[in-house]
């Protein structure tokens, strides 16, 4: 059977035969009504908050935080439904970055799309290591010292702007993401994301996920500022499915029920290989792409093999996770050395190691040979290429599933 798997912005066609192919799974198909009819609906009819024409008529100055360029978020698409009720109001704009590096122009113009230039003069990019963007707002009651920029806690008021989907270790993007990580300090993220070590801390949980807890507690503390929240969920061809908007906790319930319709995959069974695509933006970096192999994981039988497809398009990311792998010999020996001491990124390392534990892992991406070898994944530079020497390793009847969209399908048998 010949299949189209996207890589970079393009599609390259593999030959995967019939006897050994499962399926090809994608987010579910839902039904999309006119997109900007359903923000509109959303955004005149918030849950539990006032309409944002009054939310806006006495707002000293609102603060809107976006996500960054790794976010499929349709922020352009909400602007064109708001411009005209923010346009003249004092606001800025805050990119909810977290650790990522700063946009490039072309990502600038990825989230904005017409109106950059219109508010280029009022975006902020939040970098997490200024220290002296910082304020403290309190200890979580997991313990983490919770940093946040000062344009979120000296703004009157808030407006988010984000996309819900599945999470490894979240349980879900959006909401209360965009306050932490989105706009925290270095060193709050790296306390917040070490409790993604722990059992509870996987996609789709949120109920005593430490990692979500932390991120509640973070907005409890500026509780009595009235923040407007407008949140996406996205099908596979990244069209608007659904939008909520309003209070940010009861907006962003209603918006996981619809996450769960587009993102949680029935498939019949496990696979011998499994091939996890981590298409564009996601494909930004290695970092991201990670993504991709923790939902594959799911869909993967013990000693399968898991071939990663992801362009690695800028590169690593984030090093300290790869430096932690490649310091290694084995993923036992980087377990054990991130018992001994947790940095940022090795939330990540810990994932990919205990896949390697179980699993073999295989990467098609444009990252050098030497890189990926270095973190115990074999490197390949053509997707058919990899898929031919899966099915030599594993047998001529080894099974093979496709996830088109690795980074946000949660497979679950059924």
């Amino acid at each position: 059977m010949r299949v189209s798997i996207p890589y970079r912005q393009e599609k390259v066609e593999v030959n995967i035969p019939d006897k050994n192919l499962i399926g090809i799974f994608y987010p579910n198909e839902v039904e999309i009504k006119d997109e900007r009819e359903t923000l509109i609906e959303a955004i005149d009819n918030p849950i539990d908050a006032r309409p944002i024409d009054e939310f806006l008529s006495d707002a000293r100055d609102v603060l809107i935080i976006v996500n960054d360029h790794t976010r499929p978020t349709p922020t352009r698409n909400i602007l064109d439904i708001i411009y005209d009720k923010i346009k003249d109001k004092p606001i800025k704009f805050i990119i909810a970055s977290g650790v990522h590096r700063p946009p490039t122009p072309e990502e600038f113009e990825f989230i904005f799309g017409q109106y950059y230039d219109a508010f280029k003069d009022k975006i902020f990019v939040h970098d997490a290591k200024k220290e002296e963007d910082m304020v403290y707002i309190g200890t979580s009651k997991n313990g983490t010292e919770m940093w946040v920029n000062k344009l979120g806690v000296e703004a009157h008021k808030l407006i988010t702007i984000s996309s819900v989907e599945p999470h490894y270790f979240a349980g879900y993007t959006g909401g209360r993401k965009s306050f932490l990580p989105g706009i925290a300090s270095y060193k709050t993220i790296e306390q917040n994301h070490k409790h993604a070590l722990k059992p509870g801390a996987k996609a789709l949980a949120l109920e005593g996920n430490p990692v979500h807890e932390d991120m509640i507690d973070a907005l409890k503390t500026i509780k009595d500022k009235e923040i407007f929240s407008i949140q996406t969920v996205l099908d596979k061809e990244r069209r608007i499915y659904a939008a909520t908007a309003g209070d940010i906790y009861s907006s962003f319930d209603e918006a996981v029920s619809k996450a769960h319709e587009v993102f949680c995959v029935k498939i019949p069974e496990k696979a011998d290989i499994v091939v996890t695509v981590a298409p564009y933006p996601m494909d930004v970096d290695l970092y991201q792409s990670q993504k991709a192999i923790d939902n594959g994981k799911l869909a993967l039988k013990e000693d399968g093999i898991l071939i990663m497809v992801s362009a690695c398009r800028t590169g690593i990311g984030p090093k300290d996770f790869f430096e932690l792998l490649a310091s290694c010999a084995s993923p036992k020996e980087a377990l054990e050395k991130i018992d001994q001491g947790y940095k940022l990124g090795y939330h990540k390392a810990a994932k990919l190691a205990e896949i390697g534990l179980w699993a073999k892992m295989w990467a098609v991406s444009d990252l050098p040979d030497k890189d990926v070898e270095s973190i115990f994944m074999k490197p390949f530079h053509s997707i058919q290429d990899a898929i031919d020497e899966a099915l030599k390793v594993k047998g001529s009847n080894a099974s093979v599933l496709v996830l088109m969209d690795g980074s946000i399908t949660v497979p679950m048998l059924g």
